[in-house]
């Protein structure tokens, strides 16, 4: 038997329960779990009220994680949990995953750190280099820079060669652990912003061209950063924290002719997945790259998941089994 992670009824916290081990199939490994993220994304799958649709109960959750093989190889794994019915996650102590969704990871990274990066600094990675281009020498603004994907992204923007980092963020914490992660400046996201005066912030922040925006908030912050743009460039959104909608105007991206590029960790294949998850697990071995995170035992699953759920968390929690 294992012990694993079930999701009974879609809102509620998931408990833990006694499962029989599973079996791998053709084409599928066994893995130790080591360590596992709550995500916003296992949340909200859980909910049923993702575009997913709801998921069928029980089932375990978790999207992805880190363990061992059979002979101790250090792995991350993905799964489609909560996203794809009949398919359980990552939350339980042994797994069974298709081997095509598991990665390699190089000796001496620390596990939990590697999950609590995951797809996060997947999506800050390849929203930076795969969809937005960035280029040695640039200058670059990362919204939403208190939370993982924009901690991860502040760090990969240096490490990909930008030549400064303009961090956004809300709290006086968040702005100054920007800072020490090696934002050149930080600017304040207030609570009575309009797209006029956070743009002007934004203007006093840079140091000539602003050549990138690396956006997972959209809302009034997203409207200021296209302000600043130089002609020519281009901002890369892959979430909505600060709204689902952005005052835009046409005027803005015409005549600066800029570029608006969506960007969701779905578009990644497989290998392009892996290959970014190899340059994050190599930056984290080597001490590289951090993000906030707290490491909660398996059996406090339902408190930690309640705190995820409430957005009540600093960093990301990860799970340690």
């Amino acid at each position: 038997m294992i012990r694993a992670a079930l999701l009974t009824t879609c809102g509620t916290p998931p408990t833990i329960a006694d499962r029989p081990e599973p079996v791998p199939a053709d084409g599928a490994v066994a893995v130790t779990v080591e360590a596992v993220p709550i995500t916003p994304l296992d949340v909200l799958c859980a909910s049923g009220t993702s575009y997913f649709g709801p998921p069928s109960t029980p089932y375990v959750p978790g999207v992805q994680g880190v363990g061992r093989l059979a002979d101790g190889t250090p792995v991350w794994f993905g799964t489609s949990a909560g996203m794809r019915s009949g398919v359980d996650g990552s939350m339980a102590t042994t797994v069974t995953v298709p081997t095509v969704d598991v990665v390699t990871l190089p000796a001496g990274v620390p596990l939990t750190l590697l999950a609590a990066l995951g797809l996060s600094a997947v999506a800050a990675h390849a929203a930076l280099t795969h969809a937005g281009g960035l280029a040695a020498g640039e200058q670059v603004i990362v919204l939403g820079a208190g939370g993982v994907v924009g901690q991860a992204a502040v760090q990969l923007a240096l490490l990909g060669g930008a030549r400064r980092v303009i961090a956004v963020a809300r709290s006086a914490a968040a702005r100054a652990r920007a800072e020490e992660l090696g934002a050149a400046v930080t600017v304040p996201l207030l609570p009575d912003d309009d797209v006029a005066s956070m743009a002007d912030r934004l203007r006093h922040a840079a140091d000539g061209p602003v050549d990138l925006v690396l956006d997972p908030v959209f809302g009034v912050p997203a409207a200021a950063a296209l302000r600043v743009l130089r002609p020519g460039g281009r901002l890369v959104n892959l979430g909505s924290a600060a709204g689902a909608t952005a005052p835009i105007e046409s005027a803005v991206l015409r005549s600066g002719t800029l570029r608006m590029i969506g960007y969701t960790n779905n578009g990644l294949s497989t290998a392009e997945r892996a290959a970014a998850l190899t340059v994050v697990a190599g930056h984290a071995a080597a001490g590289r790259l951090t993000v906030d995170h707290e490491i909660v035992p398996f059996d406090a699953i339902a408190d930690a998941w309640a705190r995820q759920d409430a957005g009540t968390t600093a960093g990301r929690i990860v799970l340690a089994l």
